[in-house]
């Protein structure tokens, strides 16, 4: 537990307790209403302690006292807890299709295909297409007037032409929408929550009681000296109002 929420929780509790026993102390010494000073003490210094045994039994077992030790017992249900609360409230199916549509959706905006089109070997594509114009019927057409020598001349031509249509291609809408049913954000998303829960399965199956109990008590305790503290405000306008009874 990290230091200062300690240091935090124990000074409420240690201030309020001091408090209520100045309190009492001090009645013993007023020339006035002596028994309404000690009642505000002795109540204050019952409700700041009583919450503060209240907190302590929270995490800790305390012998004879049934019920205490609430976190530490019940640790299973903790952990079925936390991985509700990260299965159902974050890694949701709904979240993670929103979630993979707007990447997919930004990934469409900034989709640039040039590096990719610039790596293609387009004289491997001229060569292919020289090729089987050789292997066809025209092959010997081609003989007669110089053989794929002929093409030569072509080959830069037909390279950007090859280049222009690839990149009209990938910029046209039925390309986009090709891709969009490519990736199957439902499907995704599936395997996603299945891997998620997998991983978060495996790490609460290795929490111990102490684990969980650090987890919440790094969560709440420090705010929880507070109680003390409103149980001993509380504790001592109840003193005083049944000192006036």
């Amino acid at each position: 537990m990290n230091p200062e929420q300690t240091s935090s929780t124990v000074n409420k509790s240690l201030v309020t307790n001091l408090v209520a026993i100045g309190i009492i102390i001090a009645s013993f010494f007023a020339p006035l209403y002596a028994i309404n000073i000690k009642a505000i003490g002795v109540f204050a210094l019952s409700g700041a302690v009583t919450n503060w045994i209240a907190i302590h039994m929270l995490f800790e077992r305390v012998p004879f006292l049934y019920g205490s030790g609430v976190i530490p017992a019940h640790f299973e249900e903790f952990k079925r807890g936390i991985q509700d609360l990260i299965m159902r409230q974050f890694f949701t199916q709904e979240n993670i299709e929103r979630f993979l549509q707007r990447e997919e959706d930004s990934a469409q905006k900034l989709f640039n295909v040039d590096p990719l089109l610039d790596r293609l070997d387009y004289d491997k594509l001229f060569q292919g297409l020289v090729d089987a114009i050789a292997e066809s019927s025209f092959g010997s057409m081609l003989a007669m007037v110089g053989g794929v020598a002929a093409l030569e001349p072509l080959k830069d031509p037909v390279c950007k032409k090859i280049r222009l249509t690839l990149t009209e291609m990938t910029e046209s809408p039925a390309f986009i929408e090709a891709i969009h049913e490519g990736i199957n954000a439902q499907q995704i998303s599936g395997d996603l929550i299945k891997d998620i829960e997998a991983i978060v399965e495996k790490r609460l199956d290795e929490l111990t009681p102490d684990m969980v109990k650090d987890i919440i008590q790094r969560m709440i305790k420090q705010h929880l000296g507070w109680l003390v503290v409103w149980g001993g405000v509380f504790g001592g306008l109840i003193g005083l109002g049944f000192s006036l009874i």
